[in-house]
C-alpha cells in the first residue's frame, strides 16, 4: 500500500482528494506555484512543495511535479481532473520514477485521450457512433461535411474540459471552426461530427481493476454553457429502463477490453427519440463524481486510491455495486458572470464573506474561505453544492434552497444563474438538452440570486473593485485608464511624467493566456501608473491616471503605413526555408540526378501541373533524425523529408500528388513523410481527388530516430492508398529504383507507368541479401521488361517526360468522360480491315485506331496477355474501354494471362464508369493439358464473373470469329448481355471452332473416307457450318442484334451508348473466384 500521496492539482478537488487520502491513512503532499500559496489545498496537506513558474503552467509542468514527488518522498501521485490527469506521458513519467499513478494506464490514457481513436474503438466494440470525418480534417472537408449533415461539432482529437470543441450550424461556420478548435486543443488535428438536435448529455460512471468492470450508474450533464457543465443530476432522469440498461452495457463494452484500472466515465448523446451515440471517454475522476457518490453511498476517490494500490473491485468497495438510492444534484458555483450572448467573464477579488450552506442532505466541496483572494488565471470553480433527496424534483428544490443560503460577498458568482436553472421544470424530468442554456442565455444573465441570509439585505451581489494600493484621488481634468478585463499585468510600457499619444499602449494584461494591450483613448501626460508587472487586476480596476494634454494625436505622430515591399526578419526566415525546397538550392544533387538522364521531382511536378496551381503540404518538414543530426543539417539536406505532397490542377482538373524525391535520402519513406502522405491520401479520399504518385524510392527508412516506433506496422499509408481504389483515379509513375514500400504503393495504383530504366521490386538489394537470397545488383531486382511482360506495368515508356504525358492523358480519359467530338477518321477503310480470306490474320489495332477519335487511344499492358488487346480511347468524344482479340497471337484465343488481362481491364472500366466496346475475334479459350496447368478454369471463371457483373454498358462488335465460351466471355457472359451486339459481314458464330466442330461431329463419316474425298467432304461440311453460322444467319435467328456495315460501326456504338444512358446501377459485392 502506498503511504504518501502527492496531489498534482489545486482547489476544491485537491482538498477533496486530501480528505479521502487522510481517511485511508495516507500522508498528503500538496504542490503549488508562488501565486497560489493561499489556496486551501496547501493548508490541508501534511506538507507542500513549491513549483517553479506561475499560473496553470506550473501545474502542467510534468517534470516539476515528478521532481516534487521525489523531493517529498511521495510514492503515489493523484492527478485529479484536468491539468495532467489524462496525459499519457505524465503517467509514464510517474511509472519511470517509481511512482504509482492513481488512474488508468498510459496506454488507456493515450487511447481515450485521442477522441478519434476512441470513436473507432467504440465502433469496434459495437457501440453506435455519430457520422464523422476522419482526422485530420481540413476546412474544406469540414465545409463539405456540414453541407451534407447540417449542424456539426468540430472537435480537436486531444481536446478536453470543453476545450477544442466548436459547434457550427452550417458549412461556413464549420470551415472557420477547424483552426479554432485545433488551436484550443493544443494544435491537435480535428475531426467533424454530426451534432444531433436537442440531444441530452448522459454519462455512465465505470471503474475497473484491470480485469473486471463495474458500472456505477449514470448522470445527466446536459445543463452546459459552451461545453462546460453547470448542473448535474444522478441518476439521469427521464430515461426508460431499456435505454438505461443499453447505456450501461455500451459503457461496459467500451472499457471492457482495455484493461481499465481506476475510474472512467463513458459519455453519450441521447436524442429525443431515444437514439444514443457514443461521445467520448474521460479516463479519470470527474468533477461531477459527487452525485454518483451520493446516490451509491461510496467514496469514489478512496476507491480510486485502493484500485491504484492493486485492490480488486470488491476490495475497493465496488463489488457488488451498491444499489442506487434517491437522487442527487450538483451545482457548480463559479466566480463568473454570464453575458446575454452566453459568454462568461471570470471575476476576481477577495472573499469578504464566505459561508457555505449546510444541513441534512447538503454537501459542499470547496477551497474558498473568508479573506481568500480569488485569482483569475485559474479555473473559476469555487464550490460544488451537492444535495441528496428521494427524487430529482425534491433534490432540485433542496439544491435551490441551499444556494439561497450560500453567503458570498466580495466576488461576483453565478449563484443567480444556478438558481434560475434549478427552477426549470425540465431539469428534474430530463427534458433539458445541451443547447438550452445558450437559447436562454439572455434571461439567465439577468437572474439575481434569491437569498435567505439572516441580517443581510437581499440584493444581488456586486463586484468590488479591490486594489492593494492606496485609494486614488483625481484632480481637475485627470482621467483614469481601467482594466477592460480581469487578468495579470505582464507589461508596463510607460512611466509617470511621460507624454503619450492617443492609441498608445500603456499596460499589457494577460487573460486566458493571451496578451491584451490597454491603450490610451486620448493624448495626455501619465500622472501615475497604479500597477506593476505581476499584479492581478479585476475588471474596471484603475491601471493609470492621465492628464489630457496637447500632445499630437496618433495620426499626427505615428503612422500605420508600412513599406509593402519590406520583408521582416520572420518573413525572411520563411522565404529562406521555402527557397531551400527549390532545385536551385541543391545544385549538386540536381546535377547528379540529371547526369543519370532523369528529371528532378520539382521538374516532374512543373511538367504535370498547370502553372501556379501547386499547393504544397508539409514542405517545411525535415527528416525525424534530430537525435543524431542538427536541425540546420536536416533543413539543408532533407527538405520535405524526401517526399513532395501537394494538390494542383492537370489541364484544369483538381488532383493530389505524392512525389518521392530520390535526391533526399534515396526517396525513402520516413516517419514524417508517412504523416504527409497520409494527409494527402486522406484529402484525396475525402475530396475525391485523382492521385498521381511518383513512386521512385528505396522503401522504409530505418535511420529515423525521433519517435517511439518499434516496427511502424501501424502506419496508415498503405491502407489509405488501397482505399482509394475504385473511388478516385490513381496513377503511379515508377522510374529508376523503386523498392519495398514505394513499390507497394505503386502496385496499388490502377495505372502503373514505368520507364525503361526502372527496377521495381517488393524488396531492394539489402532486403534480398538480408533474407539470405544472395546479392543482387539494383538493376537486376525487377527490370522494366520483366514487369511489362507480366502485366505489372500498364504502360512502358522511355522516360519520365513520356510517363507524365501518359498520366495526363489517362486522367483526361477517365475524368472527362464526354468532350467535344473531333472530326473522325474516314470509316470506309474498315470495310476492308478484315480480309475476306477467313484464315488470314490482320492487325486489330488498326481497327481500333480508325474506330477511335484521332490520337485518343491509350493501350494498356501491350506486352502481357498478348492475345488480348486492352485500350482506353474516345469515340465521338466519349471515353470508352476497348477490349479486343488479336488474331495474330494465338489466333485470338484467350489463354490464362489474356483472361487475367481482360478481367482486370473490365474491372477498371467499371470502376471508372467507362462503357466497354468489345471487338470480338476469338476461337475460344485455350484448352488442353498445358493450359490446365495454368489454372485456366478459375481464371476464365473470373473473367465471366467480372464481365457479368459490370455496371457499365457493353457494346459487342464481332469482327470475325465468335466461338464458344470465349466469345461469350468477350460479351460479358452472353451475346445478349451487351446493350447492343452486332457483327460485321465477316462475322462467324459457333459453339466451338468450325473446323473442330466438323472434326468432332463428323468423325466417323470422315474416317470412312480417304484422300481427296475426305478433304472435299471436310471442306463442304466446314462451308455448310460457316453458312449456317455467318453473321447474317445468326442475326436471322436473333442470336445477334444486327449485322452492320463496318463503316457504320461508330454510329452503332454511339447509338447504343445513348440508349444505355449515363446512370449506372448500384455496385454490389462480387466474390473473387480466383
Amino acid at each position: 500500500m502506498t503511504r504518501r500521496l502527492l496531489v498534482a492539482h489545486r482547489g476544491e478537488i485537491a482538498v477533496r482528494i486530501a480528505a479521502s487520502a487522510a481517511a485511508l491513512g495516507r500522508e498528503v503532499v500538496a504542490v503549488h506555484p508562488s501565486d497560489d500559496a493561499g489556496c486551501a489545498h496547501v493548508a490541508v496537506a501534511d506538507r507542500a512543495v513549491l513549483l517553479p513558474g506561475l499560473g496553470p503552467a506550473a501545474y502542467l509542468d510534468a517534470d516539476a511535479v515528478v521532481a516534487a514527488a521525489a523531493e517529498s518522498g511521495a510514492d503515489a501521485v493523484h492527478p485529479g481532473y484536468g491539468f495532467l490527469s489524462e496525459d499519457a506521458g505524465f503517467a509514464r513519467a510517474c511509472a519511470g520514477a517509481g511512482l504509482v499513478f492513481v488512474g488508468p494506464s498510459p496506454e488507456v490514457l493515450a487511447l481515450f485521450g485521442d477522441k478519434h481513436r476512441a470513436r473507432e474503438h467504440a465502433r469496434a466494440a459495437g457501440v453506435p457512433v455519430l457520422e464523422a470525418t476522419a482526422a485530420p480534417t481540413t476546412p474544406e472537408q469540414a465545409r463539405a461535411f456540414a453541407a451534407e449533415h447540417g449542424a456539426v461539432m468540430v472537435k480537436a482529437v486531444a481536446g478536453g474540459g470543453g476545450r477544442g470543441l466548436r459547434a457550427a450550424d452550417g458549412p461556413a461556420e464549420a470551415a472557420a471552426a477547424v483552426d479554432l478548435a485545433g488551436a484550443e486543443g493544443g494544435g491537435a488535428a480535428v475531426f467533424v461530427e454530426r451534432r444531433p438536435a436537442r440531444a441530452r448529455h448522459v454519462e455512465v460512471q465505470v471503474a475497473g481493476d484491470g480485469q473486471a468492470v463495474a458500472v456505477l450508474g449514470d448522470r445527466d450533464c446536459s445543463v452546459q454553457r459552451r461545453h462546460q457543465k453547470m448542473i448535474e443530476v444522478a441518476p439521469a432522469p427521464g430515461l426508460d429502463d431499456a435505454l438505461r440498461r443499453a447505456l450501461h452495457e455500451a459503457a461496459r463494452r467500451v472499457v471492457a477490453t482495455v484493461g481499465l484500472r481506476g475510474l472512467a466515465t463513458v459519455e453519450f448523446l441521447v436524442e429525443p427519440a431515444g437514439d444514443a451515440w457514443f461521445l467520448e471517454v474521460n479516463p479519470r475522476l470527474q468533477v461531477e463524481h459527487t452525485v454518483t457518490e451520493e446516490v451509491c453511498g461510496v467514496d469514489l476517490v478512496a476507491a480510486g486510491l485502493l484500485l491504484a494500490d492493486g485492490a480488486d473491485l470488491a476490495g475497493a468497495g465496488l463489488d457488488p455495486v451498491p444499489a442506487p438510492r434517491g437522487a442527487a444534484v450538483q451545482a457548480r458555483v463559479c466566480t463568473e458572470t454570464l453575458a446575454p450572448d452566453g459568454s462568461v467573464r471570470a471575476r476576481g477579488g477577495v472573499l469578504e464573506r464566505f459561508t457555505p450552506p449546510g444541513g441534512p442532505g447538503v454537501r459542499v466541496d470547496t477551497h474558498g474561505y473568508t479573506g481568500y483572494r480569488v485569482p483569475t488565471r485559474y479555473d473559476s470553480l469555487l464550490a460544488k453544492v451537492v444535495v441528496h433527496d428521494v427524487d430529482p424534483v425534491r433534490a432540485c428544490a433542496r439544491a435551490s434552497r441551499a444556494l439561497a443560503s450560500f453567503d458570498v460577498a466580495g466576488v461576483a458568482t453565478n449563484l443567480g444563474v444556478l438558481q434560475a436553472l434549478l427552477a426549470w421544470p425540465g431539469l428534474a424530468s430530463g427534458d433539458v438538452d445541451t443547447g438550452a442554456v445558450a437559447r436562454h442565455a439572455a434571461d439567465l444573465a439577468a437572474a439575481t440570486p434569491a437569498q435567505r441570509l439572516p441580517g443581510i439585505e437581499r440584493v444581488a451581489i456586486r463586484t468590488l473593485n479591490v486594489s492593494d494600493g492606496p485609494r486614488l484621488t483625481l484632480r481637475g481634468d485627470e482621467t483614469t485608464l481601467t482594466a477592460p478585463t480581469a487578468g495579470v499585468v505582464v507589461g508596463v510600457e510607460v512611466g509617470a511624467g511621460e507624454e503619450v499619444v492617443a492609441g498608445a499602449t500603456l499596460v499589457v494584461l494577460e487573460a486566458m493566456k493571451m496578451h491584451h494591450p490597454v491603450a490610451s483613448e486620448g493624448a495626455g501626460e501619465v500622472v501615475r501608473v497604479a500597477v506593476e508587472v505581476g499584479d492581478e487586476v479585476t475588471e474596471g480596476q484603475v491601471l493609470a491616471v492621465l492628464r489630457p494634454s496637447a500632445a499630437p494625436e496618433a495620426g499626427d505622430a505615428t503612422t500605420d503605413e508600412h513599406d509593402p515591399d519590406h520583408v521582416r526578419a520572420d518573413l525572411a526566415e520563411v522565404h529562406e526555408r521555402h527557397r531551400l525546397l527549390t532545385d536551385d538550392a541543391r545544385p549538386e544533387a540536381v546535377a547528379r540526378r540529371r547526369g543519370r538522364g532523369r528529371r528532378t521531382t520539382r521538374e516532374n511536378l512543373a511538367d504535370l501541373l498547370d502553372p501556379d496551381t501547386l499547393v504544397e503540404y508539409g514542405g517545411l518538414v525535415v527528416a525525424a533524425q534530430r537525435a543524431r543530426r542538427s536541425l540546420d543539417d536536416l533543413v539543408q539536406r532533407t527538405p520535405a523529408d524526401g517526399v513532395v505532397t501537394a494538390t494542383g490542377r492537370v489541364d484544369g482538373r483538381r488532383v493530389a500528388v505524392v512525389a518521392y524525391d530520390d535526391t533526399v535520402l534515396a526517396g525513402t519513406q520516413g516517419l514524417l513523410g508517412h504523416h504527409k502522405t497520409d494527409r494527402l491520401l486522406t484529402l484525396a479520399l475525402d475530396h475525391r481527388l485523382p492521385l498521381v504518385l511518383y513512386a521512385e524510392g528505396g522503401g522504409g527508412r530505418p535511420g529515423d530516430t525521433d519517435g517511439t516506433a518499434v516496427a511502424s506496422l501501424d502506419v496508415a499509408t498503405f491502407a489509405l492508398m488501397a482505399r482509394l481504389s475504385g473511388r478516385v483515379p490513381t496513377v503511379a509513375i515508377a522510374a529508376g529504383y523503386c523498392f519495398a514500400g514505394n513499390a507497394a504503393l505503386a502496385g496499388c495504383a490502377e495505372l502503373l507507368v514505368g520507364t525503361r530504366d526502372l527496377s521495381l521490386g517488393m524488396g531492394g538489394p539489402a532486403m534480398i541479401e538480408g533474407g539470405g537470397l544472395g546479392r543482387v545488383a539494383p538493376p537486376e531486382v525487377g527490370p522494366a521488361a520483366v514487369h511489362a511482360a507480366t502485366g505489372v506495368l500498364d504502360v512502358l515508356v522511355d522516360d519520365e517526360a513520356a510517363a507524365t504525358d501518359v498520366a495526363r492523358r489517362y486522367l483526361a480519359l477517365v475524368t472527362d468522360l464526354r468532350v467535344g467530338a473531333p472530326e473522325p477518321h474516314d470509316q470506309r477503310p474498315l470495310r476492308h480491315a478484315v480480309p475476306p480470306d477467313r484464315l488470314r490474320v490482320y492487325d486489330v489495332r488498326r481497327v481500333l485506331h480508325r474506330l477511335a477519335d484521332p490520337g485518343s487511344v491509350l493501350e494498356l499492358r501491350a506486352d502481357d496477355g498478348v492475345g488480348v488487346v486492352t485500350a482506353l480511347a474516345r469515340i465521338g468524344g466519349r471515353s470508352v474501354g476497348v477490349l479486343a482479340n488479336d488474331p495474330r497471337r494465338l489466333g485470338g484465343a484467350i489463354d490464362g494471362p489474356g483472361a487475367d488481362k481482360a478481367t482486370r481491364f473490365l474491372a477498371l472500366c467499371d470502376a471508372r464508369g467507362l462503357p466497354v466496346v468489345s471487338l470480338c475475334d476469338t476461337p475460344g479459350f485455350m484448352v488442353g493439358p498445358d493450359a490446365e496447368r495454368t489454372a485456366t478454369v478459375r481464371r476464365f471463371g473470373r473473367l465471366f464473373t467480372v464481365g457479368a457483373n459490370l455496371r457499365v454498358p457493353v457494346v459487342l462488335v464481332v469482327l470475325r470469329k465468335a466461338y464458344g465460351l470465349g466469345a461469350m466471355a468477350m460479351a460479358g457472359g452472353s451475346v445478349h448481355r451487351p446493350v447492343l451486339g452486332v457483327a460485321w459481314p465477316t462475322g462467324e458464330f459457333g459453339g466451338m471452332g468450325l473446323e473442330g466442330a466438323v472434326g468432332l461431329g463428323y468423325r466417323d463419316e470422315l474416317e470412312a473416307l480417304s484422300g481427296e474425298d475426305r478433304r472435299r467432304r471436310y471442306d463442304e461440311l466446314v462451308a455448310r457450318l460457316y453458312e449456317r453460322g455467318k453473321g447474317l444467319s445468326t442475326a436471322t435467328a436473333f442470336e445477334i442484334d444486327d449485322v452492320v456495315d463496318p463503316a457504320d460501326t461508330r454510329d452503332a456504338v454511339l447509338g447504343a451508348l445513348d440508349t444505355a444512358g449515363d446512370v449506372l446501377p448500384p455496385r454490389h459485392p462480387v466474390a473473387d473466384v480466383w
